[in-house]
């Protein structure tokens, strides 16, 4: 359980940050950047969630639902990136595991992309973010994520023995669901009209 008794620390104030691991670092380093890029996702999840549980209806809601697990697996994400990976750690389920993201987690995601994946028409053009606002709220989401999934490369790239790469892996699913859900969005049953689809070259010649 986490206790969260002070809100401010003063820690920080010399542009260092203390990992989860007890260890300080630069604010600006990469892993730092990762992180944070996972919080900010999770805040853009928020906004759509927000949308989303204001329109009634069986779908949404469990929309809403599906979306909120994701948001406590991001914290998972989180917690796992704050804590430097090491080979001698003890493996999921033994006494003194850190919390990692698991397979488990990413087949989830899988699981749902493929069900919702079977209501929606194949595509013939790129999507534009939009159409319902939730539409475009999860696309914000989406782009968040991607950014987000690029961050932790960065470190997994910079720190490979050092990272858990199912926590980019999960990213880059979580990506593919919200394209997927910013699409069902569109449907009738969240009052939307269908997919925006790009034009190519459509205003060169207004």
């Amino acid at each position: 359980m986490v206790r969260l008794s002070k809100i401010y620390t003063k820690t920080g104030d010399n542009g260092q940050t203390m990992l989860g691991d007890g260890s300080m670092t630069p604010k600006e380093s990469l892993r730092v950047e990762a992180y944070g890029e996972v919080d900010e996702a999770n805040a853009t999840l928020g906004i759509a969630i927000a949308r989303i549980r204001s329109m009634s209806g069986d779908e949404p809601g469990a929309m809403a639902e599906l979306l909120t697990s994701v948001q406590h697996d991001l914290f998972d994400c989180g917690a796992d990136l704050c804590v430097p990976r090491r080979a001698d750690e003890p493996s999921e389920g033994e006494k003194g595991a850190k919390l990692r993201i698991v397979q488990h987690q990413v087949d989830r995601l899988e699981q749902r992309i493929d069900s919702y994946n079977e209501r929606l028409k194949p595509l013939n053009s790129f999507v534009l973010p939009g159409g319902t606002q939730a539409s475009a709220d999860l696309h914000l989401a989406r782009t968040v994520t991607r950014r987000a999934e690029r961050a932790v490369a960065a470190l997994l790239h910079a720190e490979p023995n050092a990272v858990n790469s199912l926590a980019m892996v999960y990213l880059n699913r979580l990506s593919d669901l919200l394209f997927v859900l910013a699409r069902i969005a569109n449907l009738p049953e969240f009052g939307g009209d269908g997919d925006v689809l790009w034009v190519p070259g459509s205003s060169r010649d207004r």
